[in-house]
This record gives C-alpha cells, structure tokens and sequence, in this order.
C-alpha cells in the first residue's frame, strides 16, 4: 500500500507548482483607447491579433469608449487598467491629483491644425467662429490661440466637420490624421494658406501616448510593461505591413459598427505612422521627450490651464 501512496504524493508534488502559477496569474489587463475604433490605434489592434500579447503572457481586452463613459472614466471606476492620452491631456490629469505613468509615446509630433472655411489665413481671422470638440487637446488649443491673441468665438461640437460643411464655422480645429482629410473627402479644396500647423509654429507638442495610473503600475508593473513591449512590437508591425494592418483595422472598425471608409482609414495609418518619426532623429524612438513635456508644461502653466510644473519625471515609469 505504501508505494501508490509515494506515486500519489510524487505526482501532487509536480502538480502544486503548476497550481501556483495559475493562482498567481494576473487578471486580463482592459485597454480604452481615447476613441472609436479607428487607424489611430491600429498598432494596439496588430498587436492583439498577431498574438504578441499572447506572447509575453498578457491577456488584454481592448474596449472602446462610449457615449456614456470616456476611457478616463472606466479607468477611475477600475473599469479599465490603460488608456491613450495626448501629452497635454497627461499633464492636466497629473496635476489634477491623479498620477500617470507613461508606458509607450507613440505620437512624436504634434498634428493639430485650424483649418480656415474663408480662404484665409486663420490667424487673420479674429473673432471669428471656429468649431471645436471637447477633448483632451481642447485646453492646449485655448492656450495657442490666447497666446497668440486671436479671439476667437468657439463654437463646441460633437462633429465639426459637420460644422464645417454646413457651413455654420469661419474655420474649425482638426487634426491632420482625420478631420483634415474628412474634410477633403467632403469635397472641400484645402490650399495651404488656409491651414495653421501647430507643429510649424513652434507649438510641436508629443500627442497619443500610452498610460496607467501610478497605483496600477506599481501593482502590475512586470504586466504593464510586457503590455507595453508587445504594443510597440504592435505598431512596429503596422509600419511594416501598412495593408495587413489596415485590414485588422477595418474588421476593429466593423465589428464596432464605425461609420467610416477604408481610404480614410488608410490616409489615417499614414499620417499617424509618419508622425511617430522623431523629429530629429527620424527614427521610431516611443519614448516621451523632456523638451516637449518643458513646452507643454510651459505653456499650460503661462495660462492658468495647471497650477505648477509637469515634469518628464513625474511621467515616467
């Protein structure tokens, strides 16, 4: 009787190691972006699909927002565990009280634009009525054009394309990935000297970048950085299989029952991959920089938008 006794106890011996591990394995990390499905997040879609979070061991679960919950509301209700920010916005959470921790920038340019319905210069156009949706940049397009001492009268809009097309708006802010060439598409010639780019006038600004709070990161941190490994490898895919990537949008974009068309998507992975390339370097760097946090903390302060400086420290991980 005593040997399959030691042959019971030998094999519960080799389970209970397998056992811990599955007690220990940590909970589906949920990932909203900032919005709809769309070519903007394409290489967090790459990454899912082609398994590379499978890889490094972490099950994600990619959640959009919606009319009801913003994607910094389901991370505040734990909802949620990562989210996509611009810089600008980052910064504003931060110095709400609410600690943020930078785990991929994948934006390394700044692609806002005040696109002029009057063929003019927009900033020829003082006081004029200009269409703008409540979003995290919203604040960083206040300070410029404050700055910059044009009054305009905004004019806030779920869609202001619409407001455009209609023509309801003198000129409308846009961002050159998606509203620009929605515009475009709605017929609209667009010659240059209608179109303000932020990034060419000094106010070249980092956008999306990806973050957890501090808590979930100090809670989580060898998940949340094997999610951050495989969502660079994500995107690092995308820009080398733009049509493959595209088509794992589209099924996103399907499945989530977006109104929009694959040319637009396709103008958008473009304009989005393109923007990813530092500036100087021209590589694809995914880190934040300390220049650009400076400008944006600068300028947000300069305009009563936070209460004291945002360091690149205060950002990262």
């Amino acid at each position: 009787m005593k040997k399959p006794l030691l042959l019971f106890s030998l094999s519960l011996l080799a389970v209970l190691p397998l056992f811990a591990q599955q007690q220990k394995k940590e909970a589906p990390l949920v990932f909203t972006p900032q919005w709809t499905a769309q070519a903007q997040f394409a290489g967090y879609y790459v990454a899912k699909e082609k398994g590379f979070y499978d890889e490094e061991g972490v099950d994600v679960q990619i959640i959009h927002p919606n009319a009801t919950q913003t994607s910094m509301e389901r991370i505040s209700s734990n909802r949620s565990h990562a989210t996509t920010l611009q810089l600008a916005q980052a910064i504003q959470i931060v110095d709400e009280g609410i600690p943020m921790v930078n785990l991929l920038q994948t934006s390394m340019n700044n692609t806002l634009v005040i696109i002029s319905r009057r063929e003019k210069n927009p900033l020829e156009q003082k006081g004029a009525k200009v269409g703008v949706w409540h979003a995290g940049f919203a604040e960083l397009v206040f300070a410029v054009t404050k700055e910059l001492g044009i009054d305009y009268q905004w004019i806030p809009a779920a869609s202001c394309v619409s407001l455009f097309v209609a023509g309801a708006v003198d000129a409308s802010v846009a961002m050159s990935y998606n509203e620009y060439y929605q515009i475009l598409q709605a017929g609209f010639a667009l010659p240059e000297k209608c179109i303000y780019r932020f990034s060419e006038h000094g106010y070249n600004i980092q956008e999306d970048g990806l973050y957890v709070t501090r808590e979930y990161y100090r809670a989580h941190k060898e998940q949340a950085d094997k999610f951050a490994r495989a969502s660079r490898r994500g995107w690092e895919y995308a820009a080398g299989h733009p049509e493959e990537a595209l088509d794992i949008v589209m099924d996103y974009v399907d499945r989530n029952h977006i109104a929009t068309n694959r040319v637009l998507q396709r103008l958008m992975l473009q304009e989005i991959l393109a923007k990813q390339l530092d500036p100087d370097s021209g590589e694809r760097a995914f880190l934040l920089r300390q220049d650009m946090v400076e400008k944006a903390s600068d300028l947000l302060l300069r305009n009563g938008i936070i209460r004291k400086p945002v360091t690149l420290k205060d950002l990262s991980r």
